[in-house]
């Protein structure tokens, strides 16, 4: 029995008798359809016969297409049957009509295969091979190659398609990840998935429904179905999936039709805005979206949801940047869970999502990730976050994170997030894969079997070097904004009265304005001089009621000189006295509370001579965020963190705004001391040694 890196090299060296008519990125669309076929017709060779007999005996009669293909799979055995007379072997008898007769075999599959071919496109491929005279050679070539479920089981089959994916897509230099995740990561997600459920599955006749909406070519349907069958042989677990490259849905749905899972299926269409399971829950879901894949083609009907449906939407939570859509997939699984009801059979949701680092703390308090990562852990739906290492998948080398999300936690994890670091458990692959250079260890190859590792830490779900539990509320904060008076001076400097002048004609002759008279604005500037003189003035709210009126006056010679009067005469300065905005009497014996002086109320002294209680002007220049943690008392944390550096700060406390982010280094760092410097010097004489012994090598 072949494994699949045999029959991959095999078929890769079929593949070689296209080149010339097909560059090597396009080999893809023969291979793949191809070996789908000679794999269709493997599995239907046993009960061929009694096809043809069945239909023999049923066409011509008043069935219809569909009943006629109840009948004609049924005598197969298969979801699926073939009722031409022709197979590989028979296509071989007539070189010179083989694409005829080739694309009458296709005809004569039943419709659900059709459809698949349909989206393989491959009626054009038998046209151009034909016309390239190469087609006879690869139809015999793949009589050759024994795909049998005998000879192949499915899970290899599943292998084989991923291993000629990612070669194909290595050609073609795209994101083969995009279409299927490794097995070992599977492996990972699937354990944790199903890890608490093993009273659920173990009752008889149990029934679960499983969705993964970027299933690509459906490897962890596969890989689910398979945990299923080994760990709880007796429960059955109904799959679905959606995706929209044709040829990685043309690949999960043979798969399907060839497992004879009747009450599973795959859909086409873009899970976010053709949702083919719009009306359906499931128990269970998988997925690995694209990595940091826009969504800007999407984005008028995601959008529009979002605004218009609000929560009774999938995307009510919020809506990420556009150039990573990650998160809207996250929303869109978890608008599908099932409640929890248990006296209605309805025992909730689990669901296994890969990211990158990305989602976890992109985006402040207020944006699109932030409000998302808000209403997960909120609603006590964040049960865990596990990091696996790097250069685990095929088309990139980051770190990557699986979520697990449920709204049925265990009681001891309610109010609790686990992180788990698995960032070492990993063993070297022997021959890299793309960008995959390792993997989960696995007993059977004499490695340590890591999955299982991970799980039983997952499972003790207890703090340690490899694990940290969290409450909810340590990945809360809120973003406070701090805010600082406006602080001006006056100054009427002969150098800065030549600058105005110039800066206001060249505004009125960008602006195609009439000049002002520029003995009207010296005049002016002239009476304002005898007013206020050259002096730096650092207190504006003892010349502001008596420079309103100049300005008042200047306002009217043009608004391009009052603003550029502003911005050279009246310029910001951290010695000068706070402007004040408006102001109280402040009662003999009185004093601005603590309360009231974080709000931005302080003592002052009027103009007049009389304590105030005021406030300032804002500079939004020197405006400043603090994102206080949710179990920090706010007013604390600025007296201890804020007041000692900048005692003029105050709170807008109606800016607040509260985010979450999950910062994993941040909790798994461990501080490394720096080397003694006597180490290093040590080091660095003896490489000027090694230094000079080559050099006199050289030079000798």
């Amino acid at each position: 029995m072949a494994n699949h890196h045999e029959l991959a090299n095999f078929i890769w060296q079929i593949a070689d008798l296209l080149r010339g008519p097909y560059r090597p990125p396009q080999y893809e669309r023969v291979m793949l359809p191809m070996t789908v076929l000679r794999r269709f017709d493997c599995v239907l060779a046993p009960t061929k016969e009694k096809v043809l007999r069945e239909y023999e005996k049923r066409k011509g009669g008043k069935l219809n297409d569909q009943a006629l293909d109840k009948f004609l799979s049924k005598a197969a055995g298969q979801r699926f049957h073939n009722h031409s007379p022709l197979t590989f072997e028979k296509l071989k008898g007539d070189p010179d009509n083989i694409d005829k007769h080739l694309a009458s075999y296709i005809n004569g599959f039943s419709a659900n295969v059709r459809r698949i071919f349909d989206y393989f496109e491959f009626t054009n491929e038998i046209e151009k091979m034909r016309e390239a005279n190469i087609l006879y050679l690869v139809v015999s070539k793949f009589c050759d190659l024994d795909l049998h479920p005998d000879q192949v089981s499915n899970y290899d089959m599943g292998l084989l398609f991923e291993n000629l994916i990612r070669r194909f897509n290595e050609l073609a230099n795209e994101t083969a990840g995009d279409h299927f995740t490794p097995r070992d990561v599977i492996g990972l997600m699937v354990s944790l998935l199903f890890i608490h459920d093993d009273d659920l599955l173990a009752r008889p006749g149990a029934v679960r429904k499983l969705l993964d909406p970027t299933c690509g070519t459906g490897g962890m349907l596969a890989e689910a179905q398979r945990y299923l069958h080994e760990h709880h042989a007796e429960a059955q677990l109904w799959v679905f999936g959606q995706d929209y490259n044709k040829r990685a849905f043309a690949v999960a749905a043979s798969d399907l039709l060839i497992k004879g899972h009747e009450n599973s299926e795959v859909r086409f269409g873009d899970s976010l805005t053709d949702d083919q399971f719009s009306a359906d829950k499931f128990d269970y879901f998988l997925a690995n979206p694209p990595f940091g894949v826009d969504w800007k083609k999407q984005a008028n009907a995601i959008e529009a949801e979002h605004h218009k449906q609000g929560f009774n939407g999938r995307f009510g939570a919020g809506l990420p940047r556009v150039n990573d859509g990650a998160l809207l997939f996250l929303q869109h699984m978890v608008s599908k869970f099932e409640s929890v009801q248990p006296d209605q059979r309805k025992h909730g949701s689990r669901l296994a999502i890969v990211f990158n680092g990305s989602p976890l703390f992109t985006g402040g308090a207020g944006s699109g990730e932030s409000d998302i990562r808000k209403w997960i852990v909120g609603n006590d739906w964040l049960e865990a976050v596990v990091a696996m290492p790097e250069q685990m998948f095929y088309n990139t080398g980051i770190g990557t994170y699986v979520w697990i999300v449920t709204n049925r936690k265990e009681k001891r994890r309610r109010g609790k997030i686990q992180l788990v670091d698995a960032r070492e458990c990993f063993v070297p692959m022997r021959r890299s894969l793309g960008d995959k250079r390792r993997k989960f260890g696995e007993c059977e190859e004499g490695e340590p079997d890591q999955i299982r590792d991970i799980v039983r830490l997952y499972a003790r779900f207890g703090d340690g070097e490899k694990s940290k539990v969290f409450d909810n509320a340590d990945f809360g904060y809120t973003r406070v904004t701090v805010e600082r008076p406006l602080r001006l001076r006056l100054e009427l400097s002969a150098a800065a009265e030549s600058e105005w002048l110039h800066a206001v004609a060249e505004a009125h002759r960008q602006n195609a304005q009439r000049m002002t008279a520029p003995d009207a604005l010296k005049t002016w500037f002239a009476a304002l001089l005898s007013d206020f003189g050259r002096t730096p003035c650092l207190n504006w709210n003892a010349v502001a009621d008596k420079i309103a009126p100049h300005l008042k006056k200047l306002g009217g010679l043009g608004k391009d000189a009052e603003r550029e009067f502003r911005r050279f005469f009246v310029l910001t300065d951290p010695k000068a006295a706070p402007v004040i905005a408006k102001s109280e009497p402040l009662p003999k014996g009185k004093a601005v509370s603590e309360a009231d002086r974080f709000a931005g109320w302080f003592e002052d002294q009027h103009p007049a001579g009389c304590r105030v209680r005021a406030r300032y002007l804002v500079d939004a220049q020197l405006r400043d965020f603090e994102n206080v943690p949710l179990k920090e008392d706010i007013d604390d944390y600025f007296r201890r963190e804020v007041l000692p550096h900048v005692p003029d700060a105050w709170m807008n406390r109606t800016k607040d705004k509260v985010g979450y982010e999950i910062n994993f280094n941040r909790h798994f760092y461990r501080y490394t001391p720096p080397r003694p410097l006597e180490a290093i010097d040590t080091d660095l004489k003896q490489s000027e040694e090694n230094f000079m012994r080559l050099l006199k090598e050289v030079t000798s």
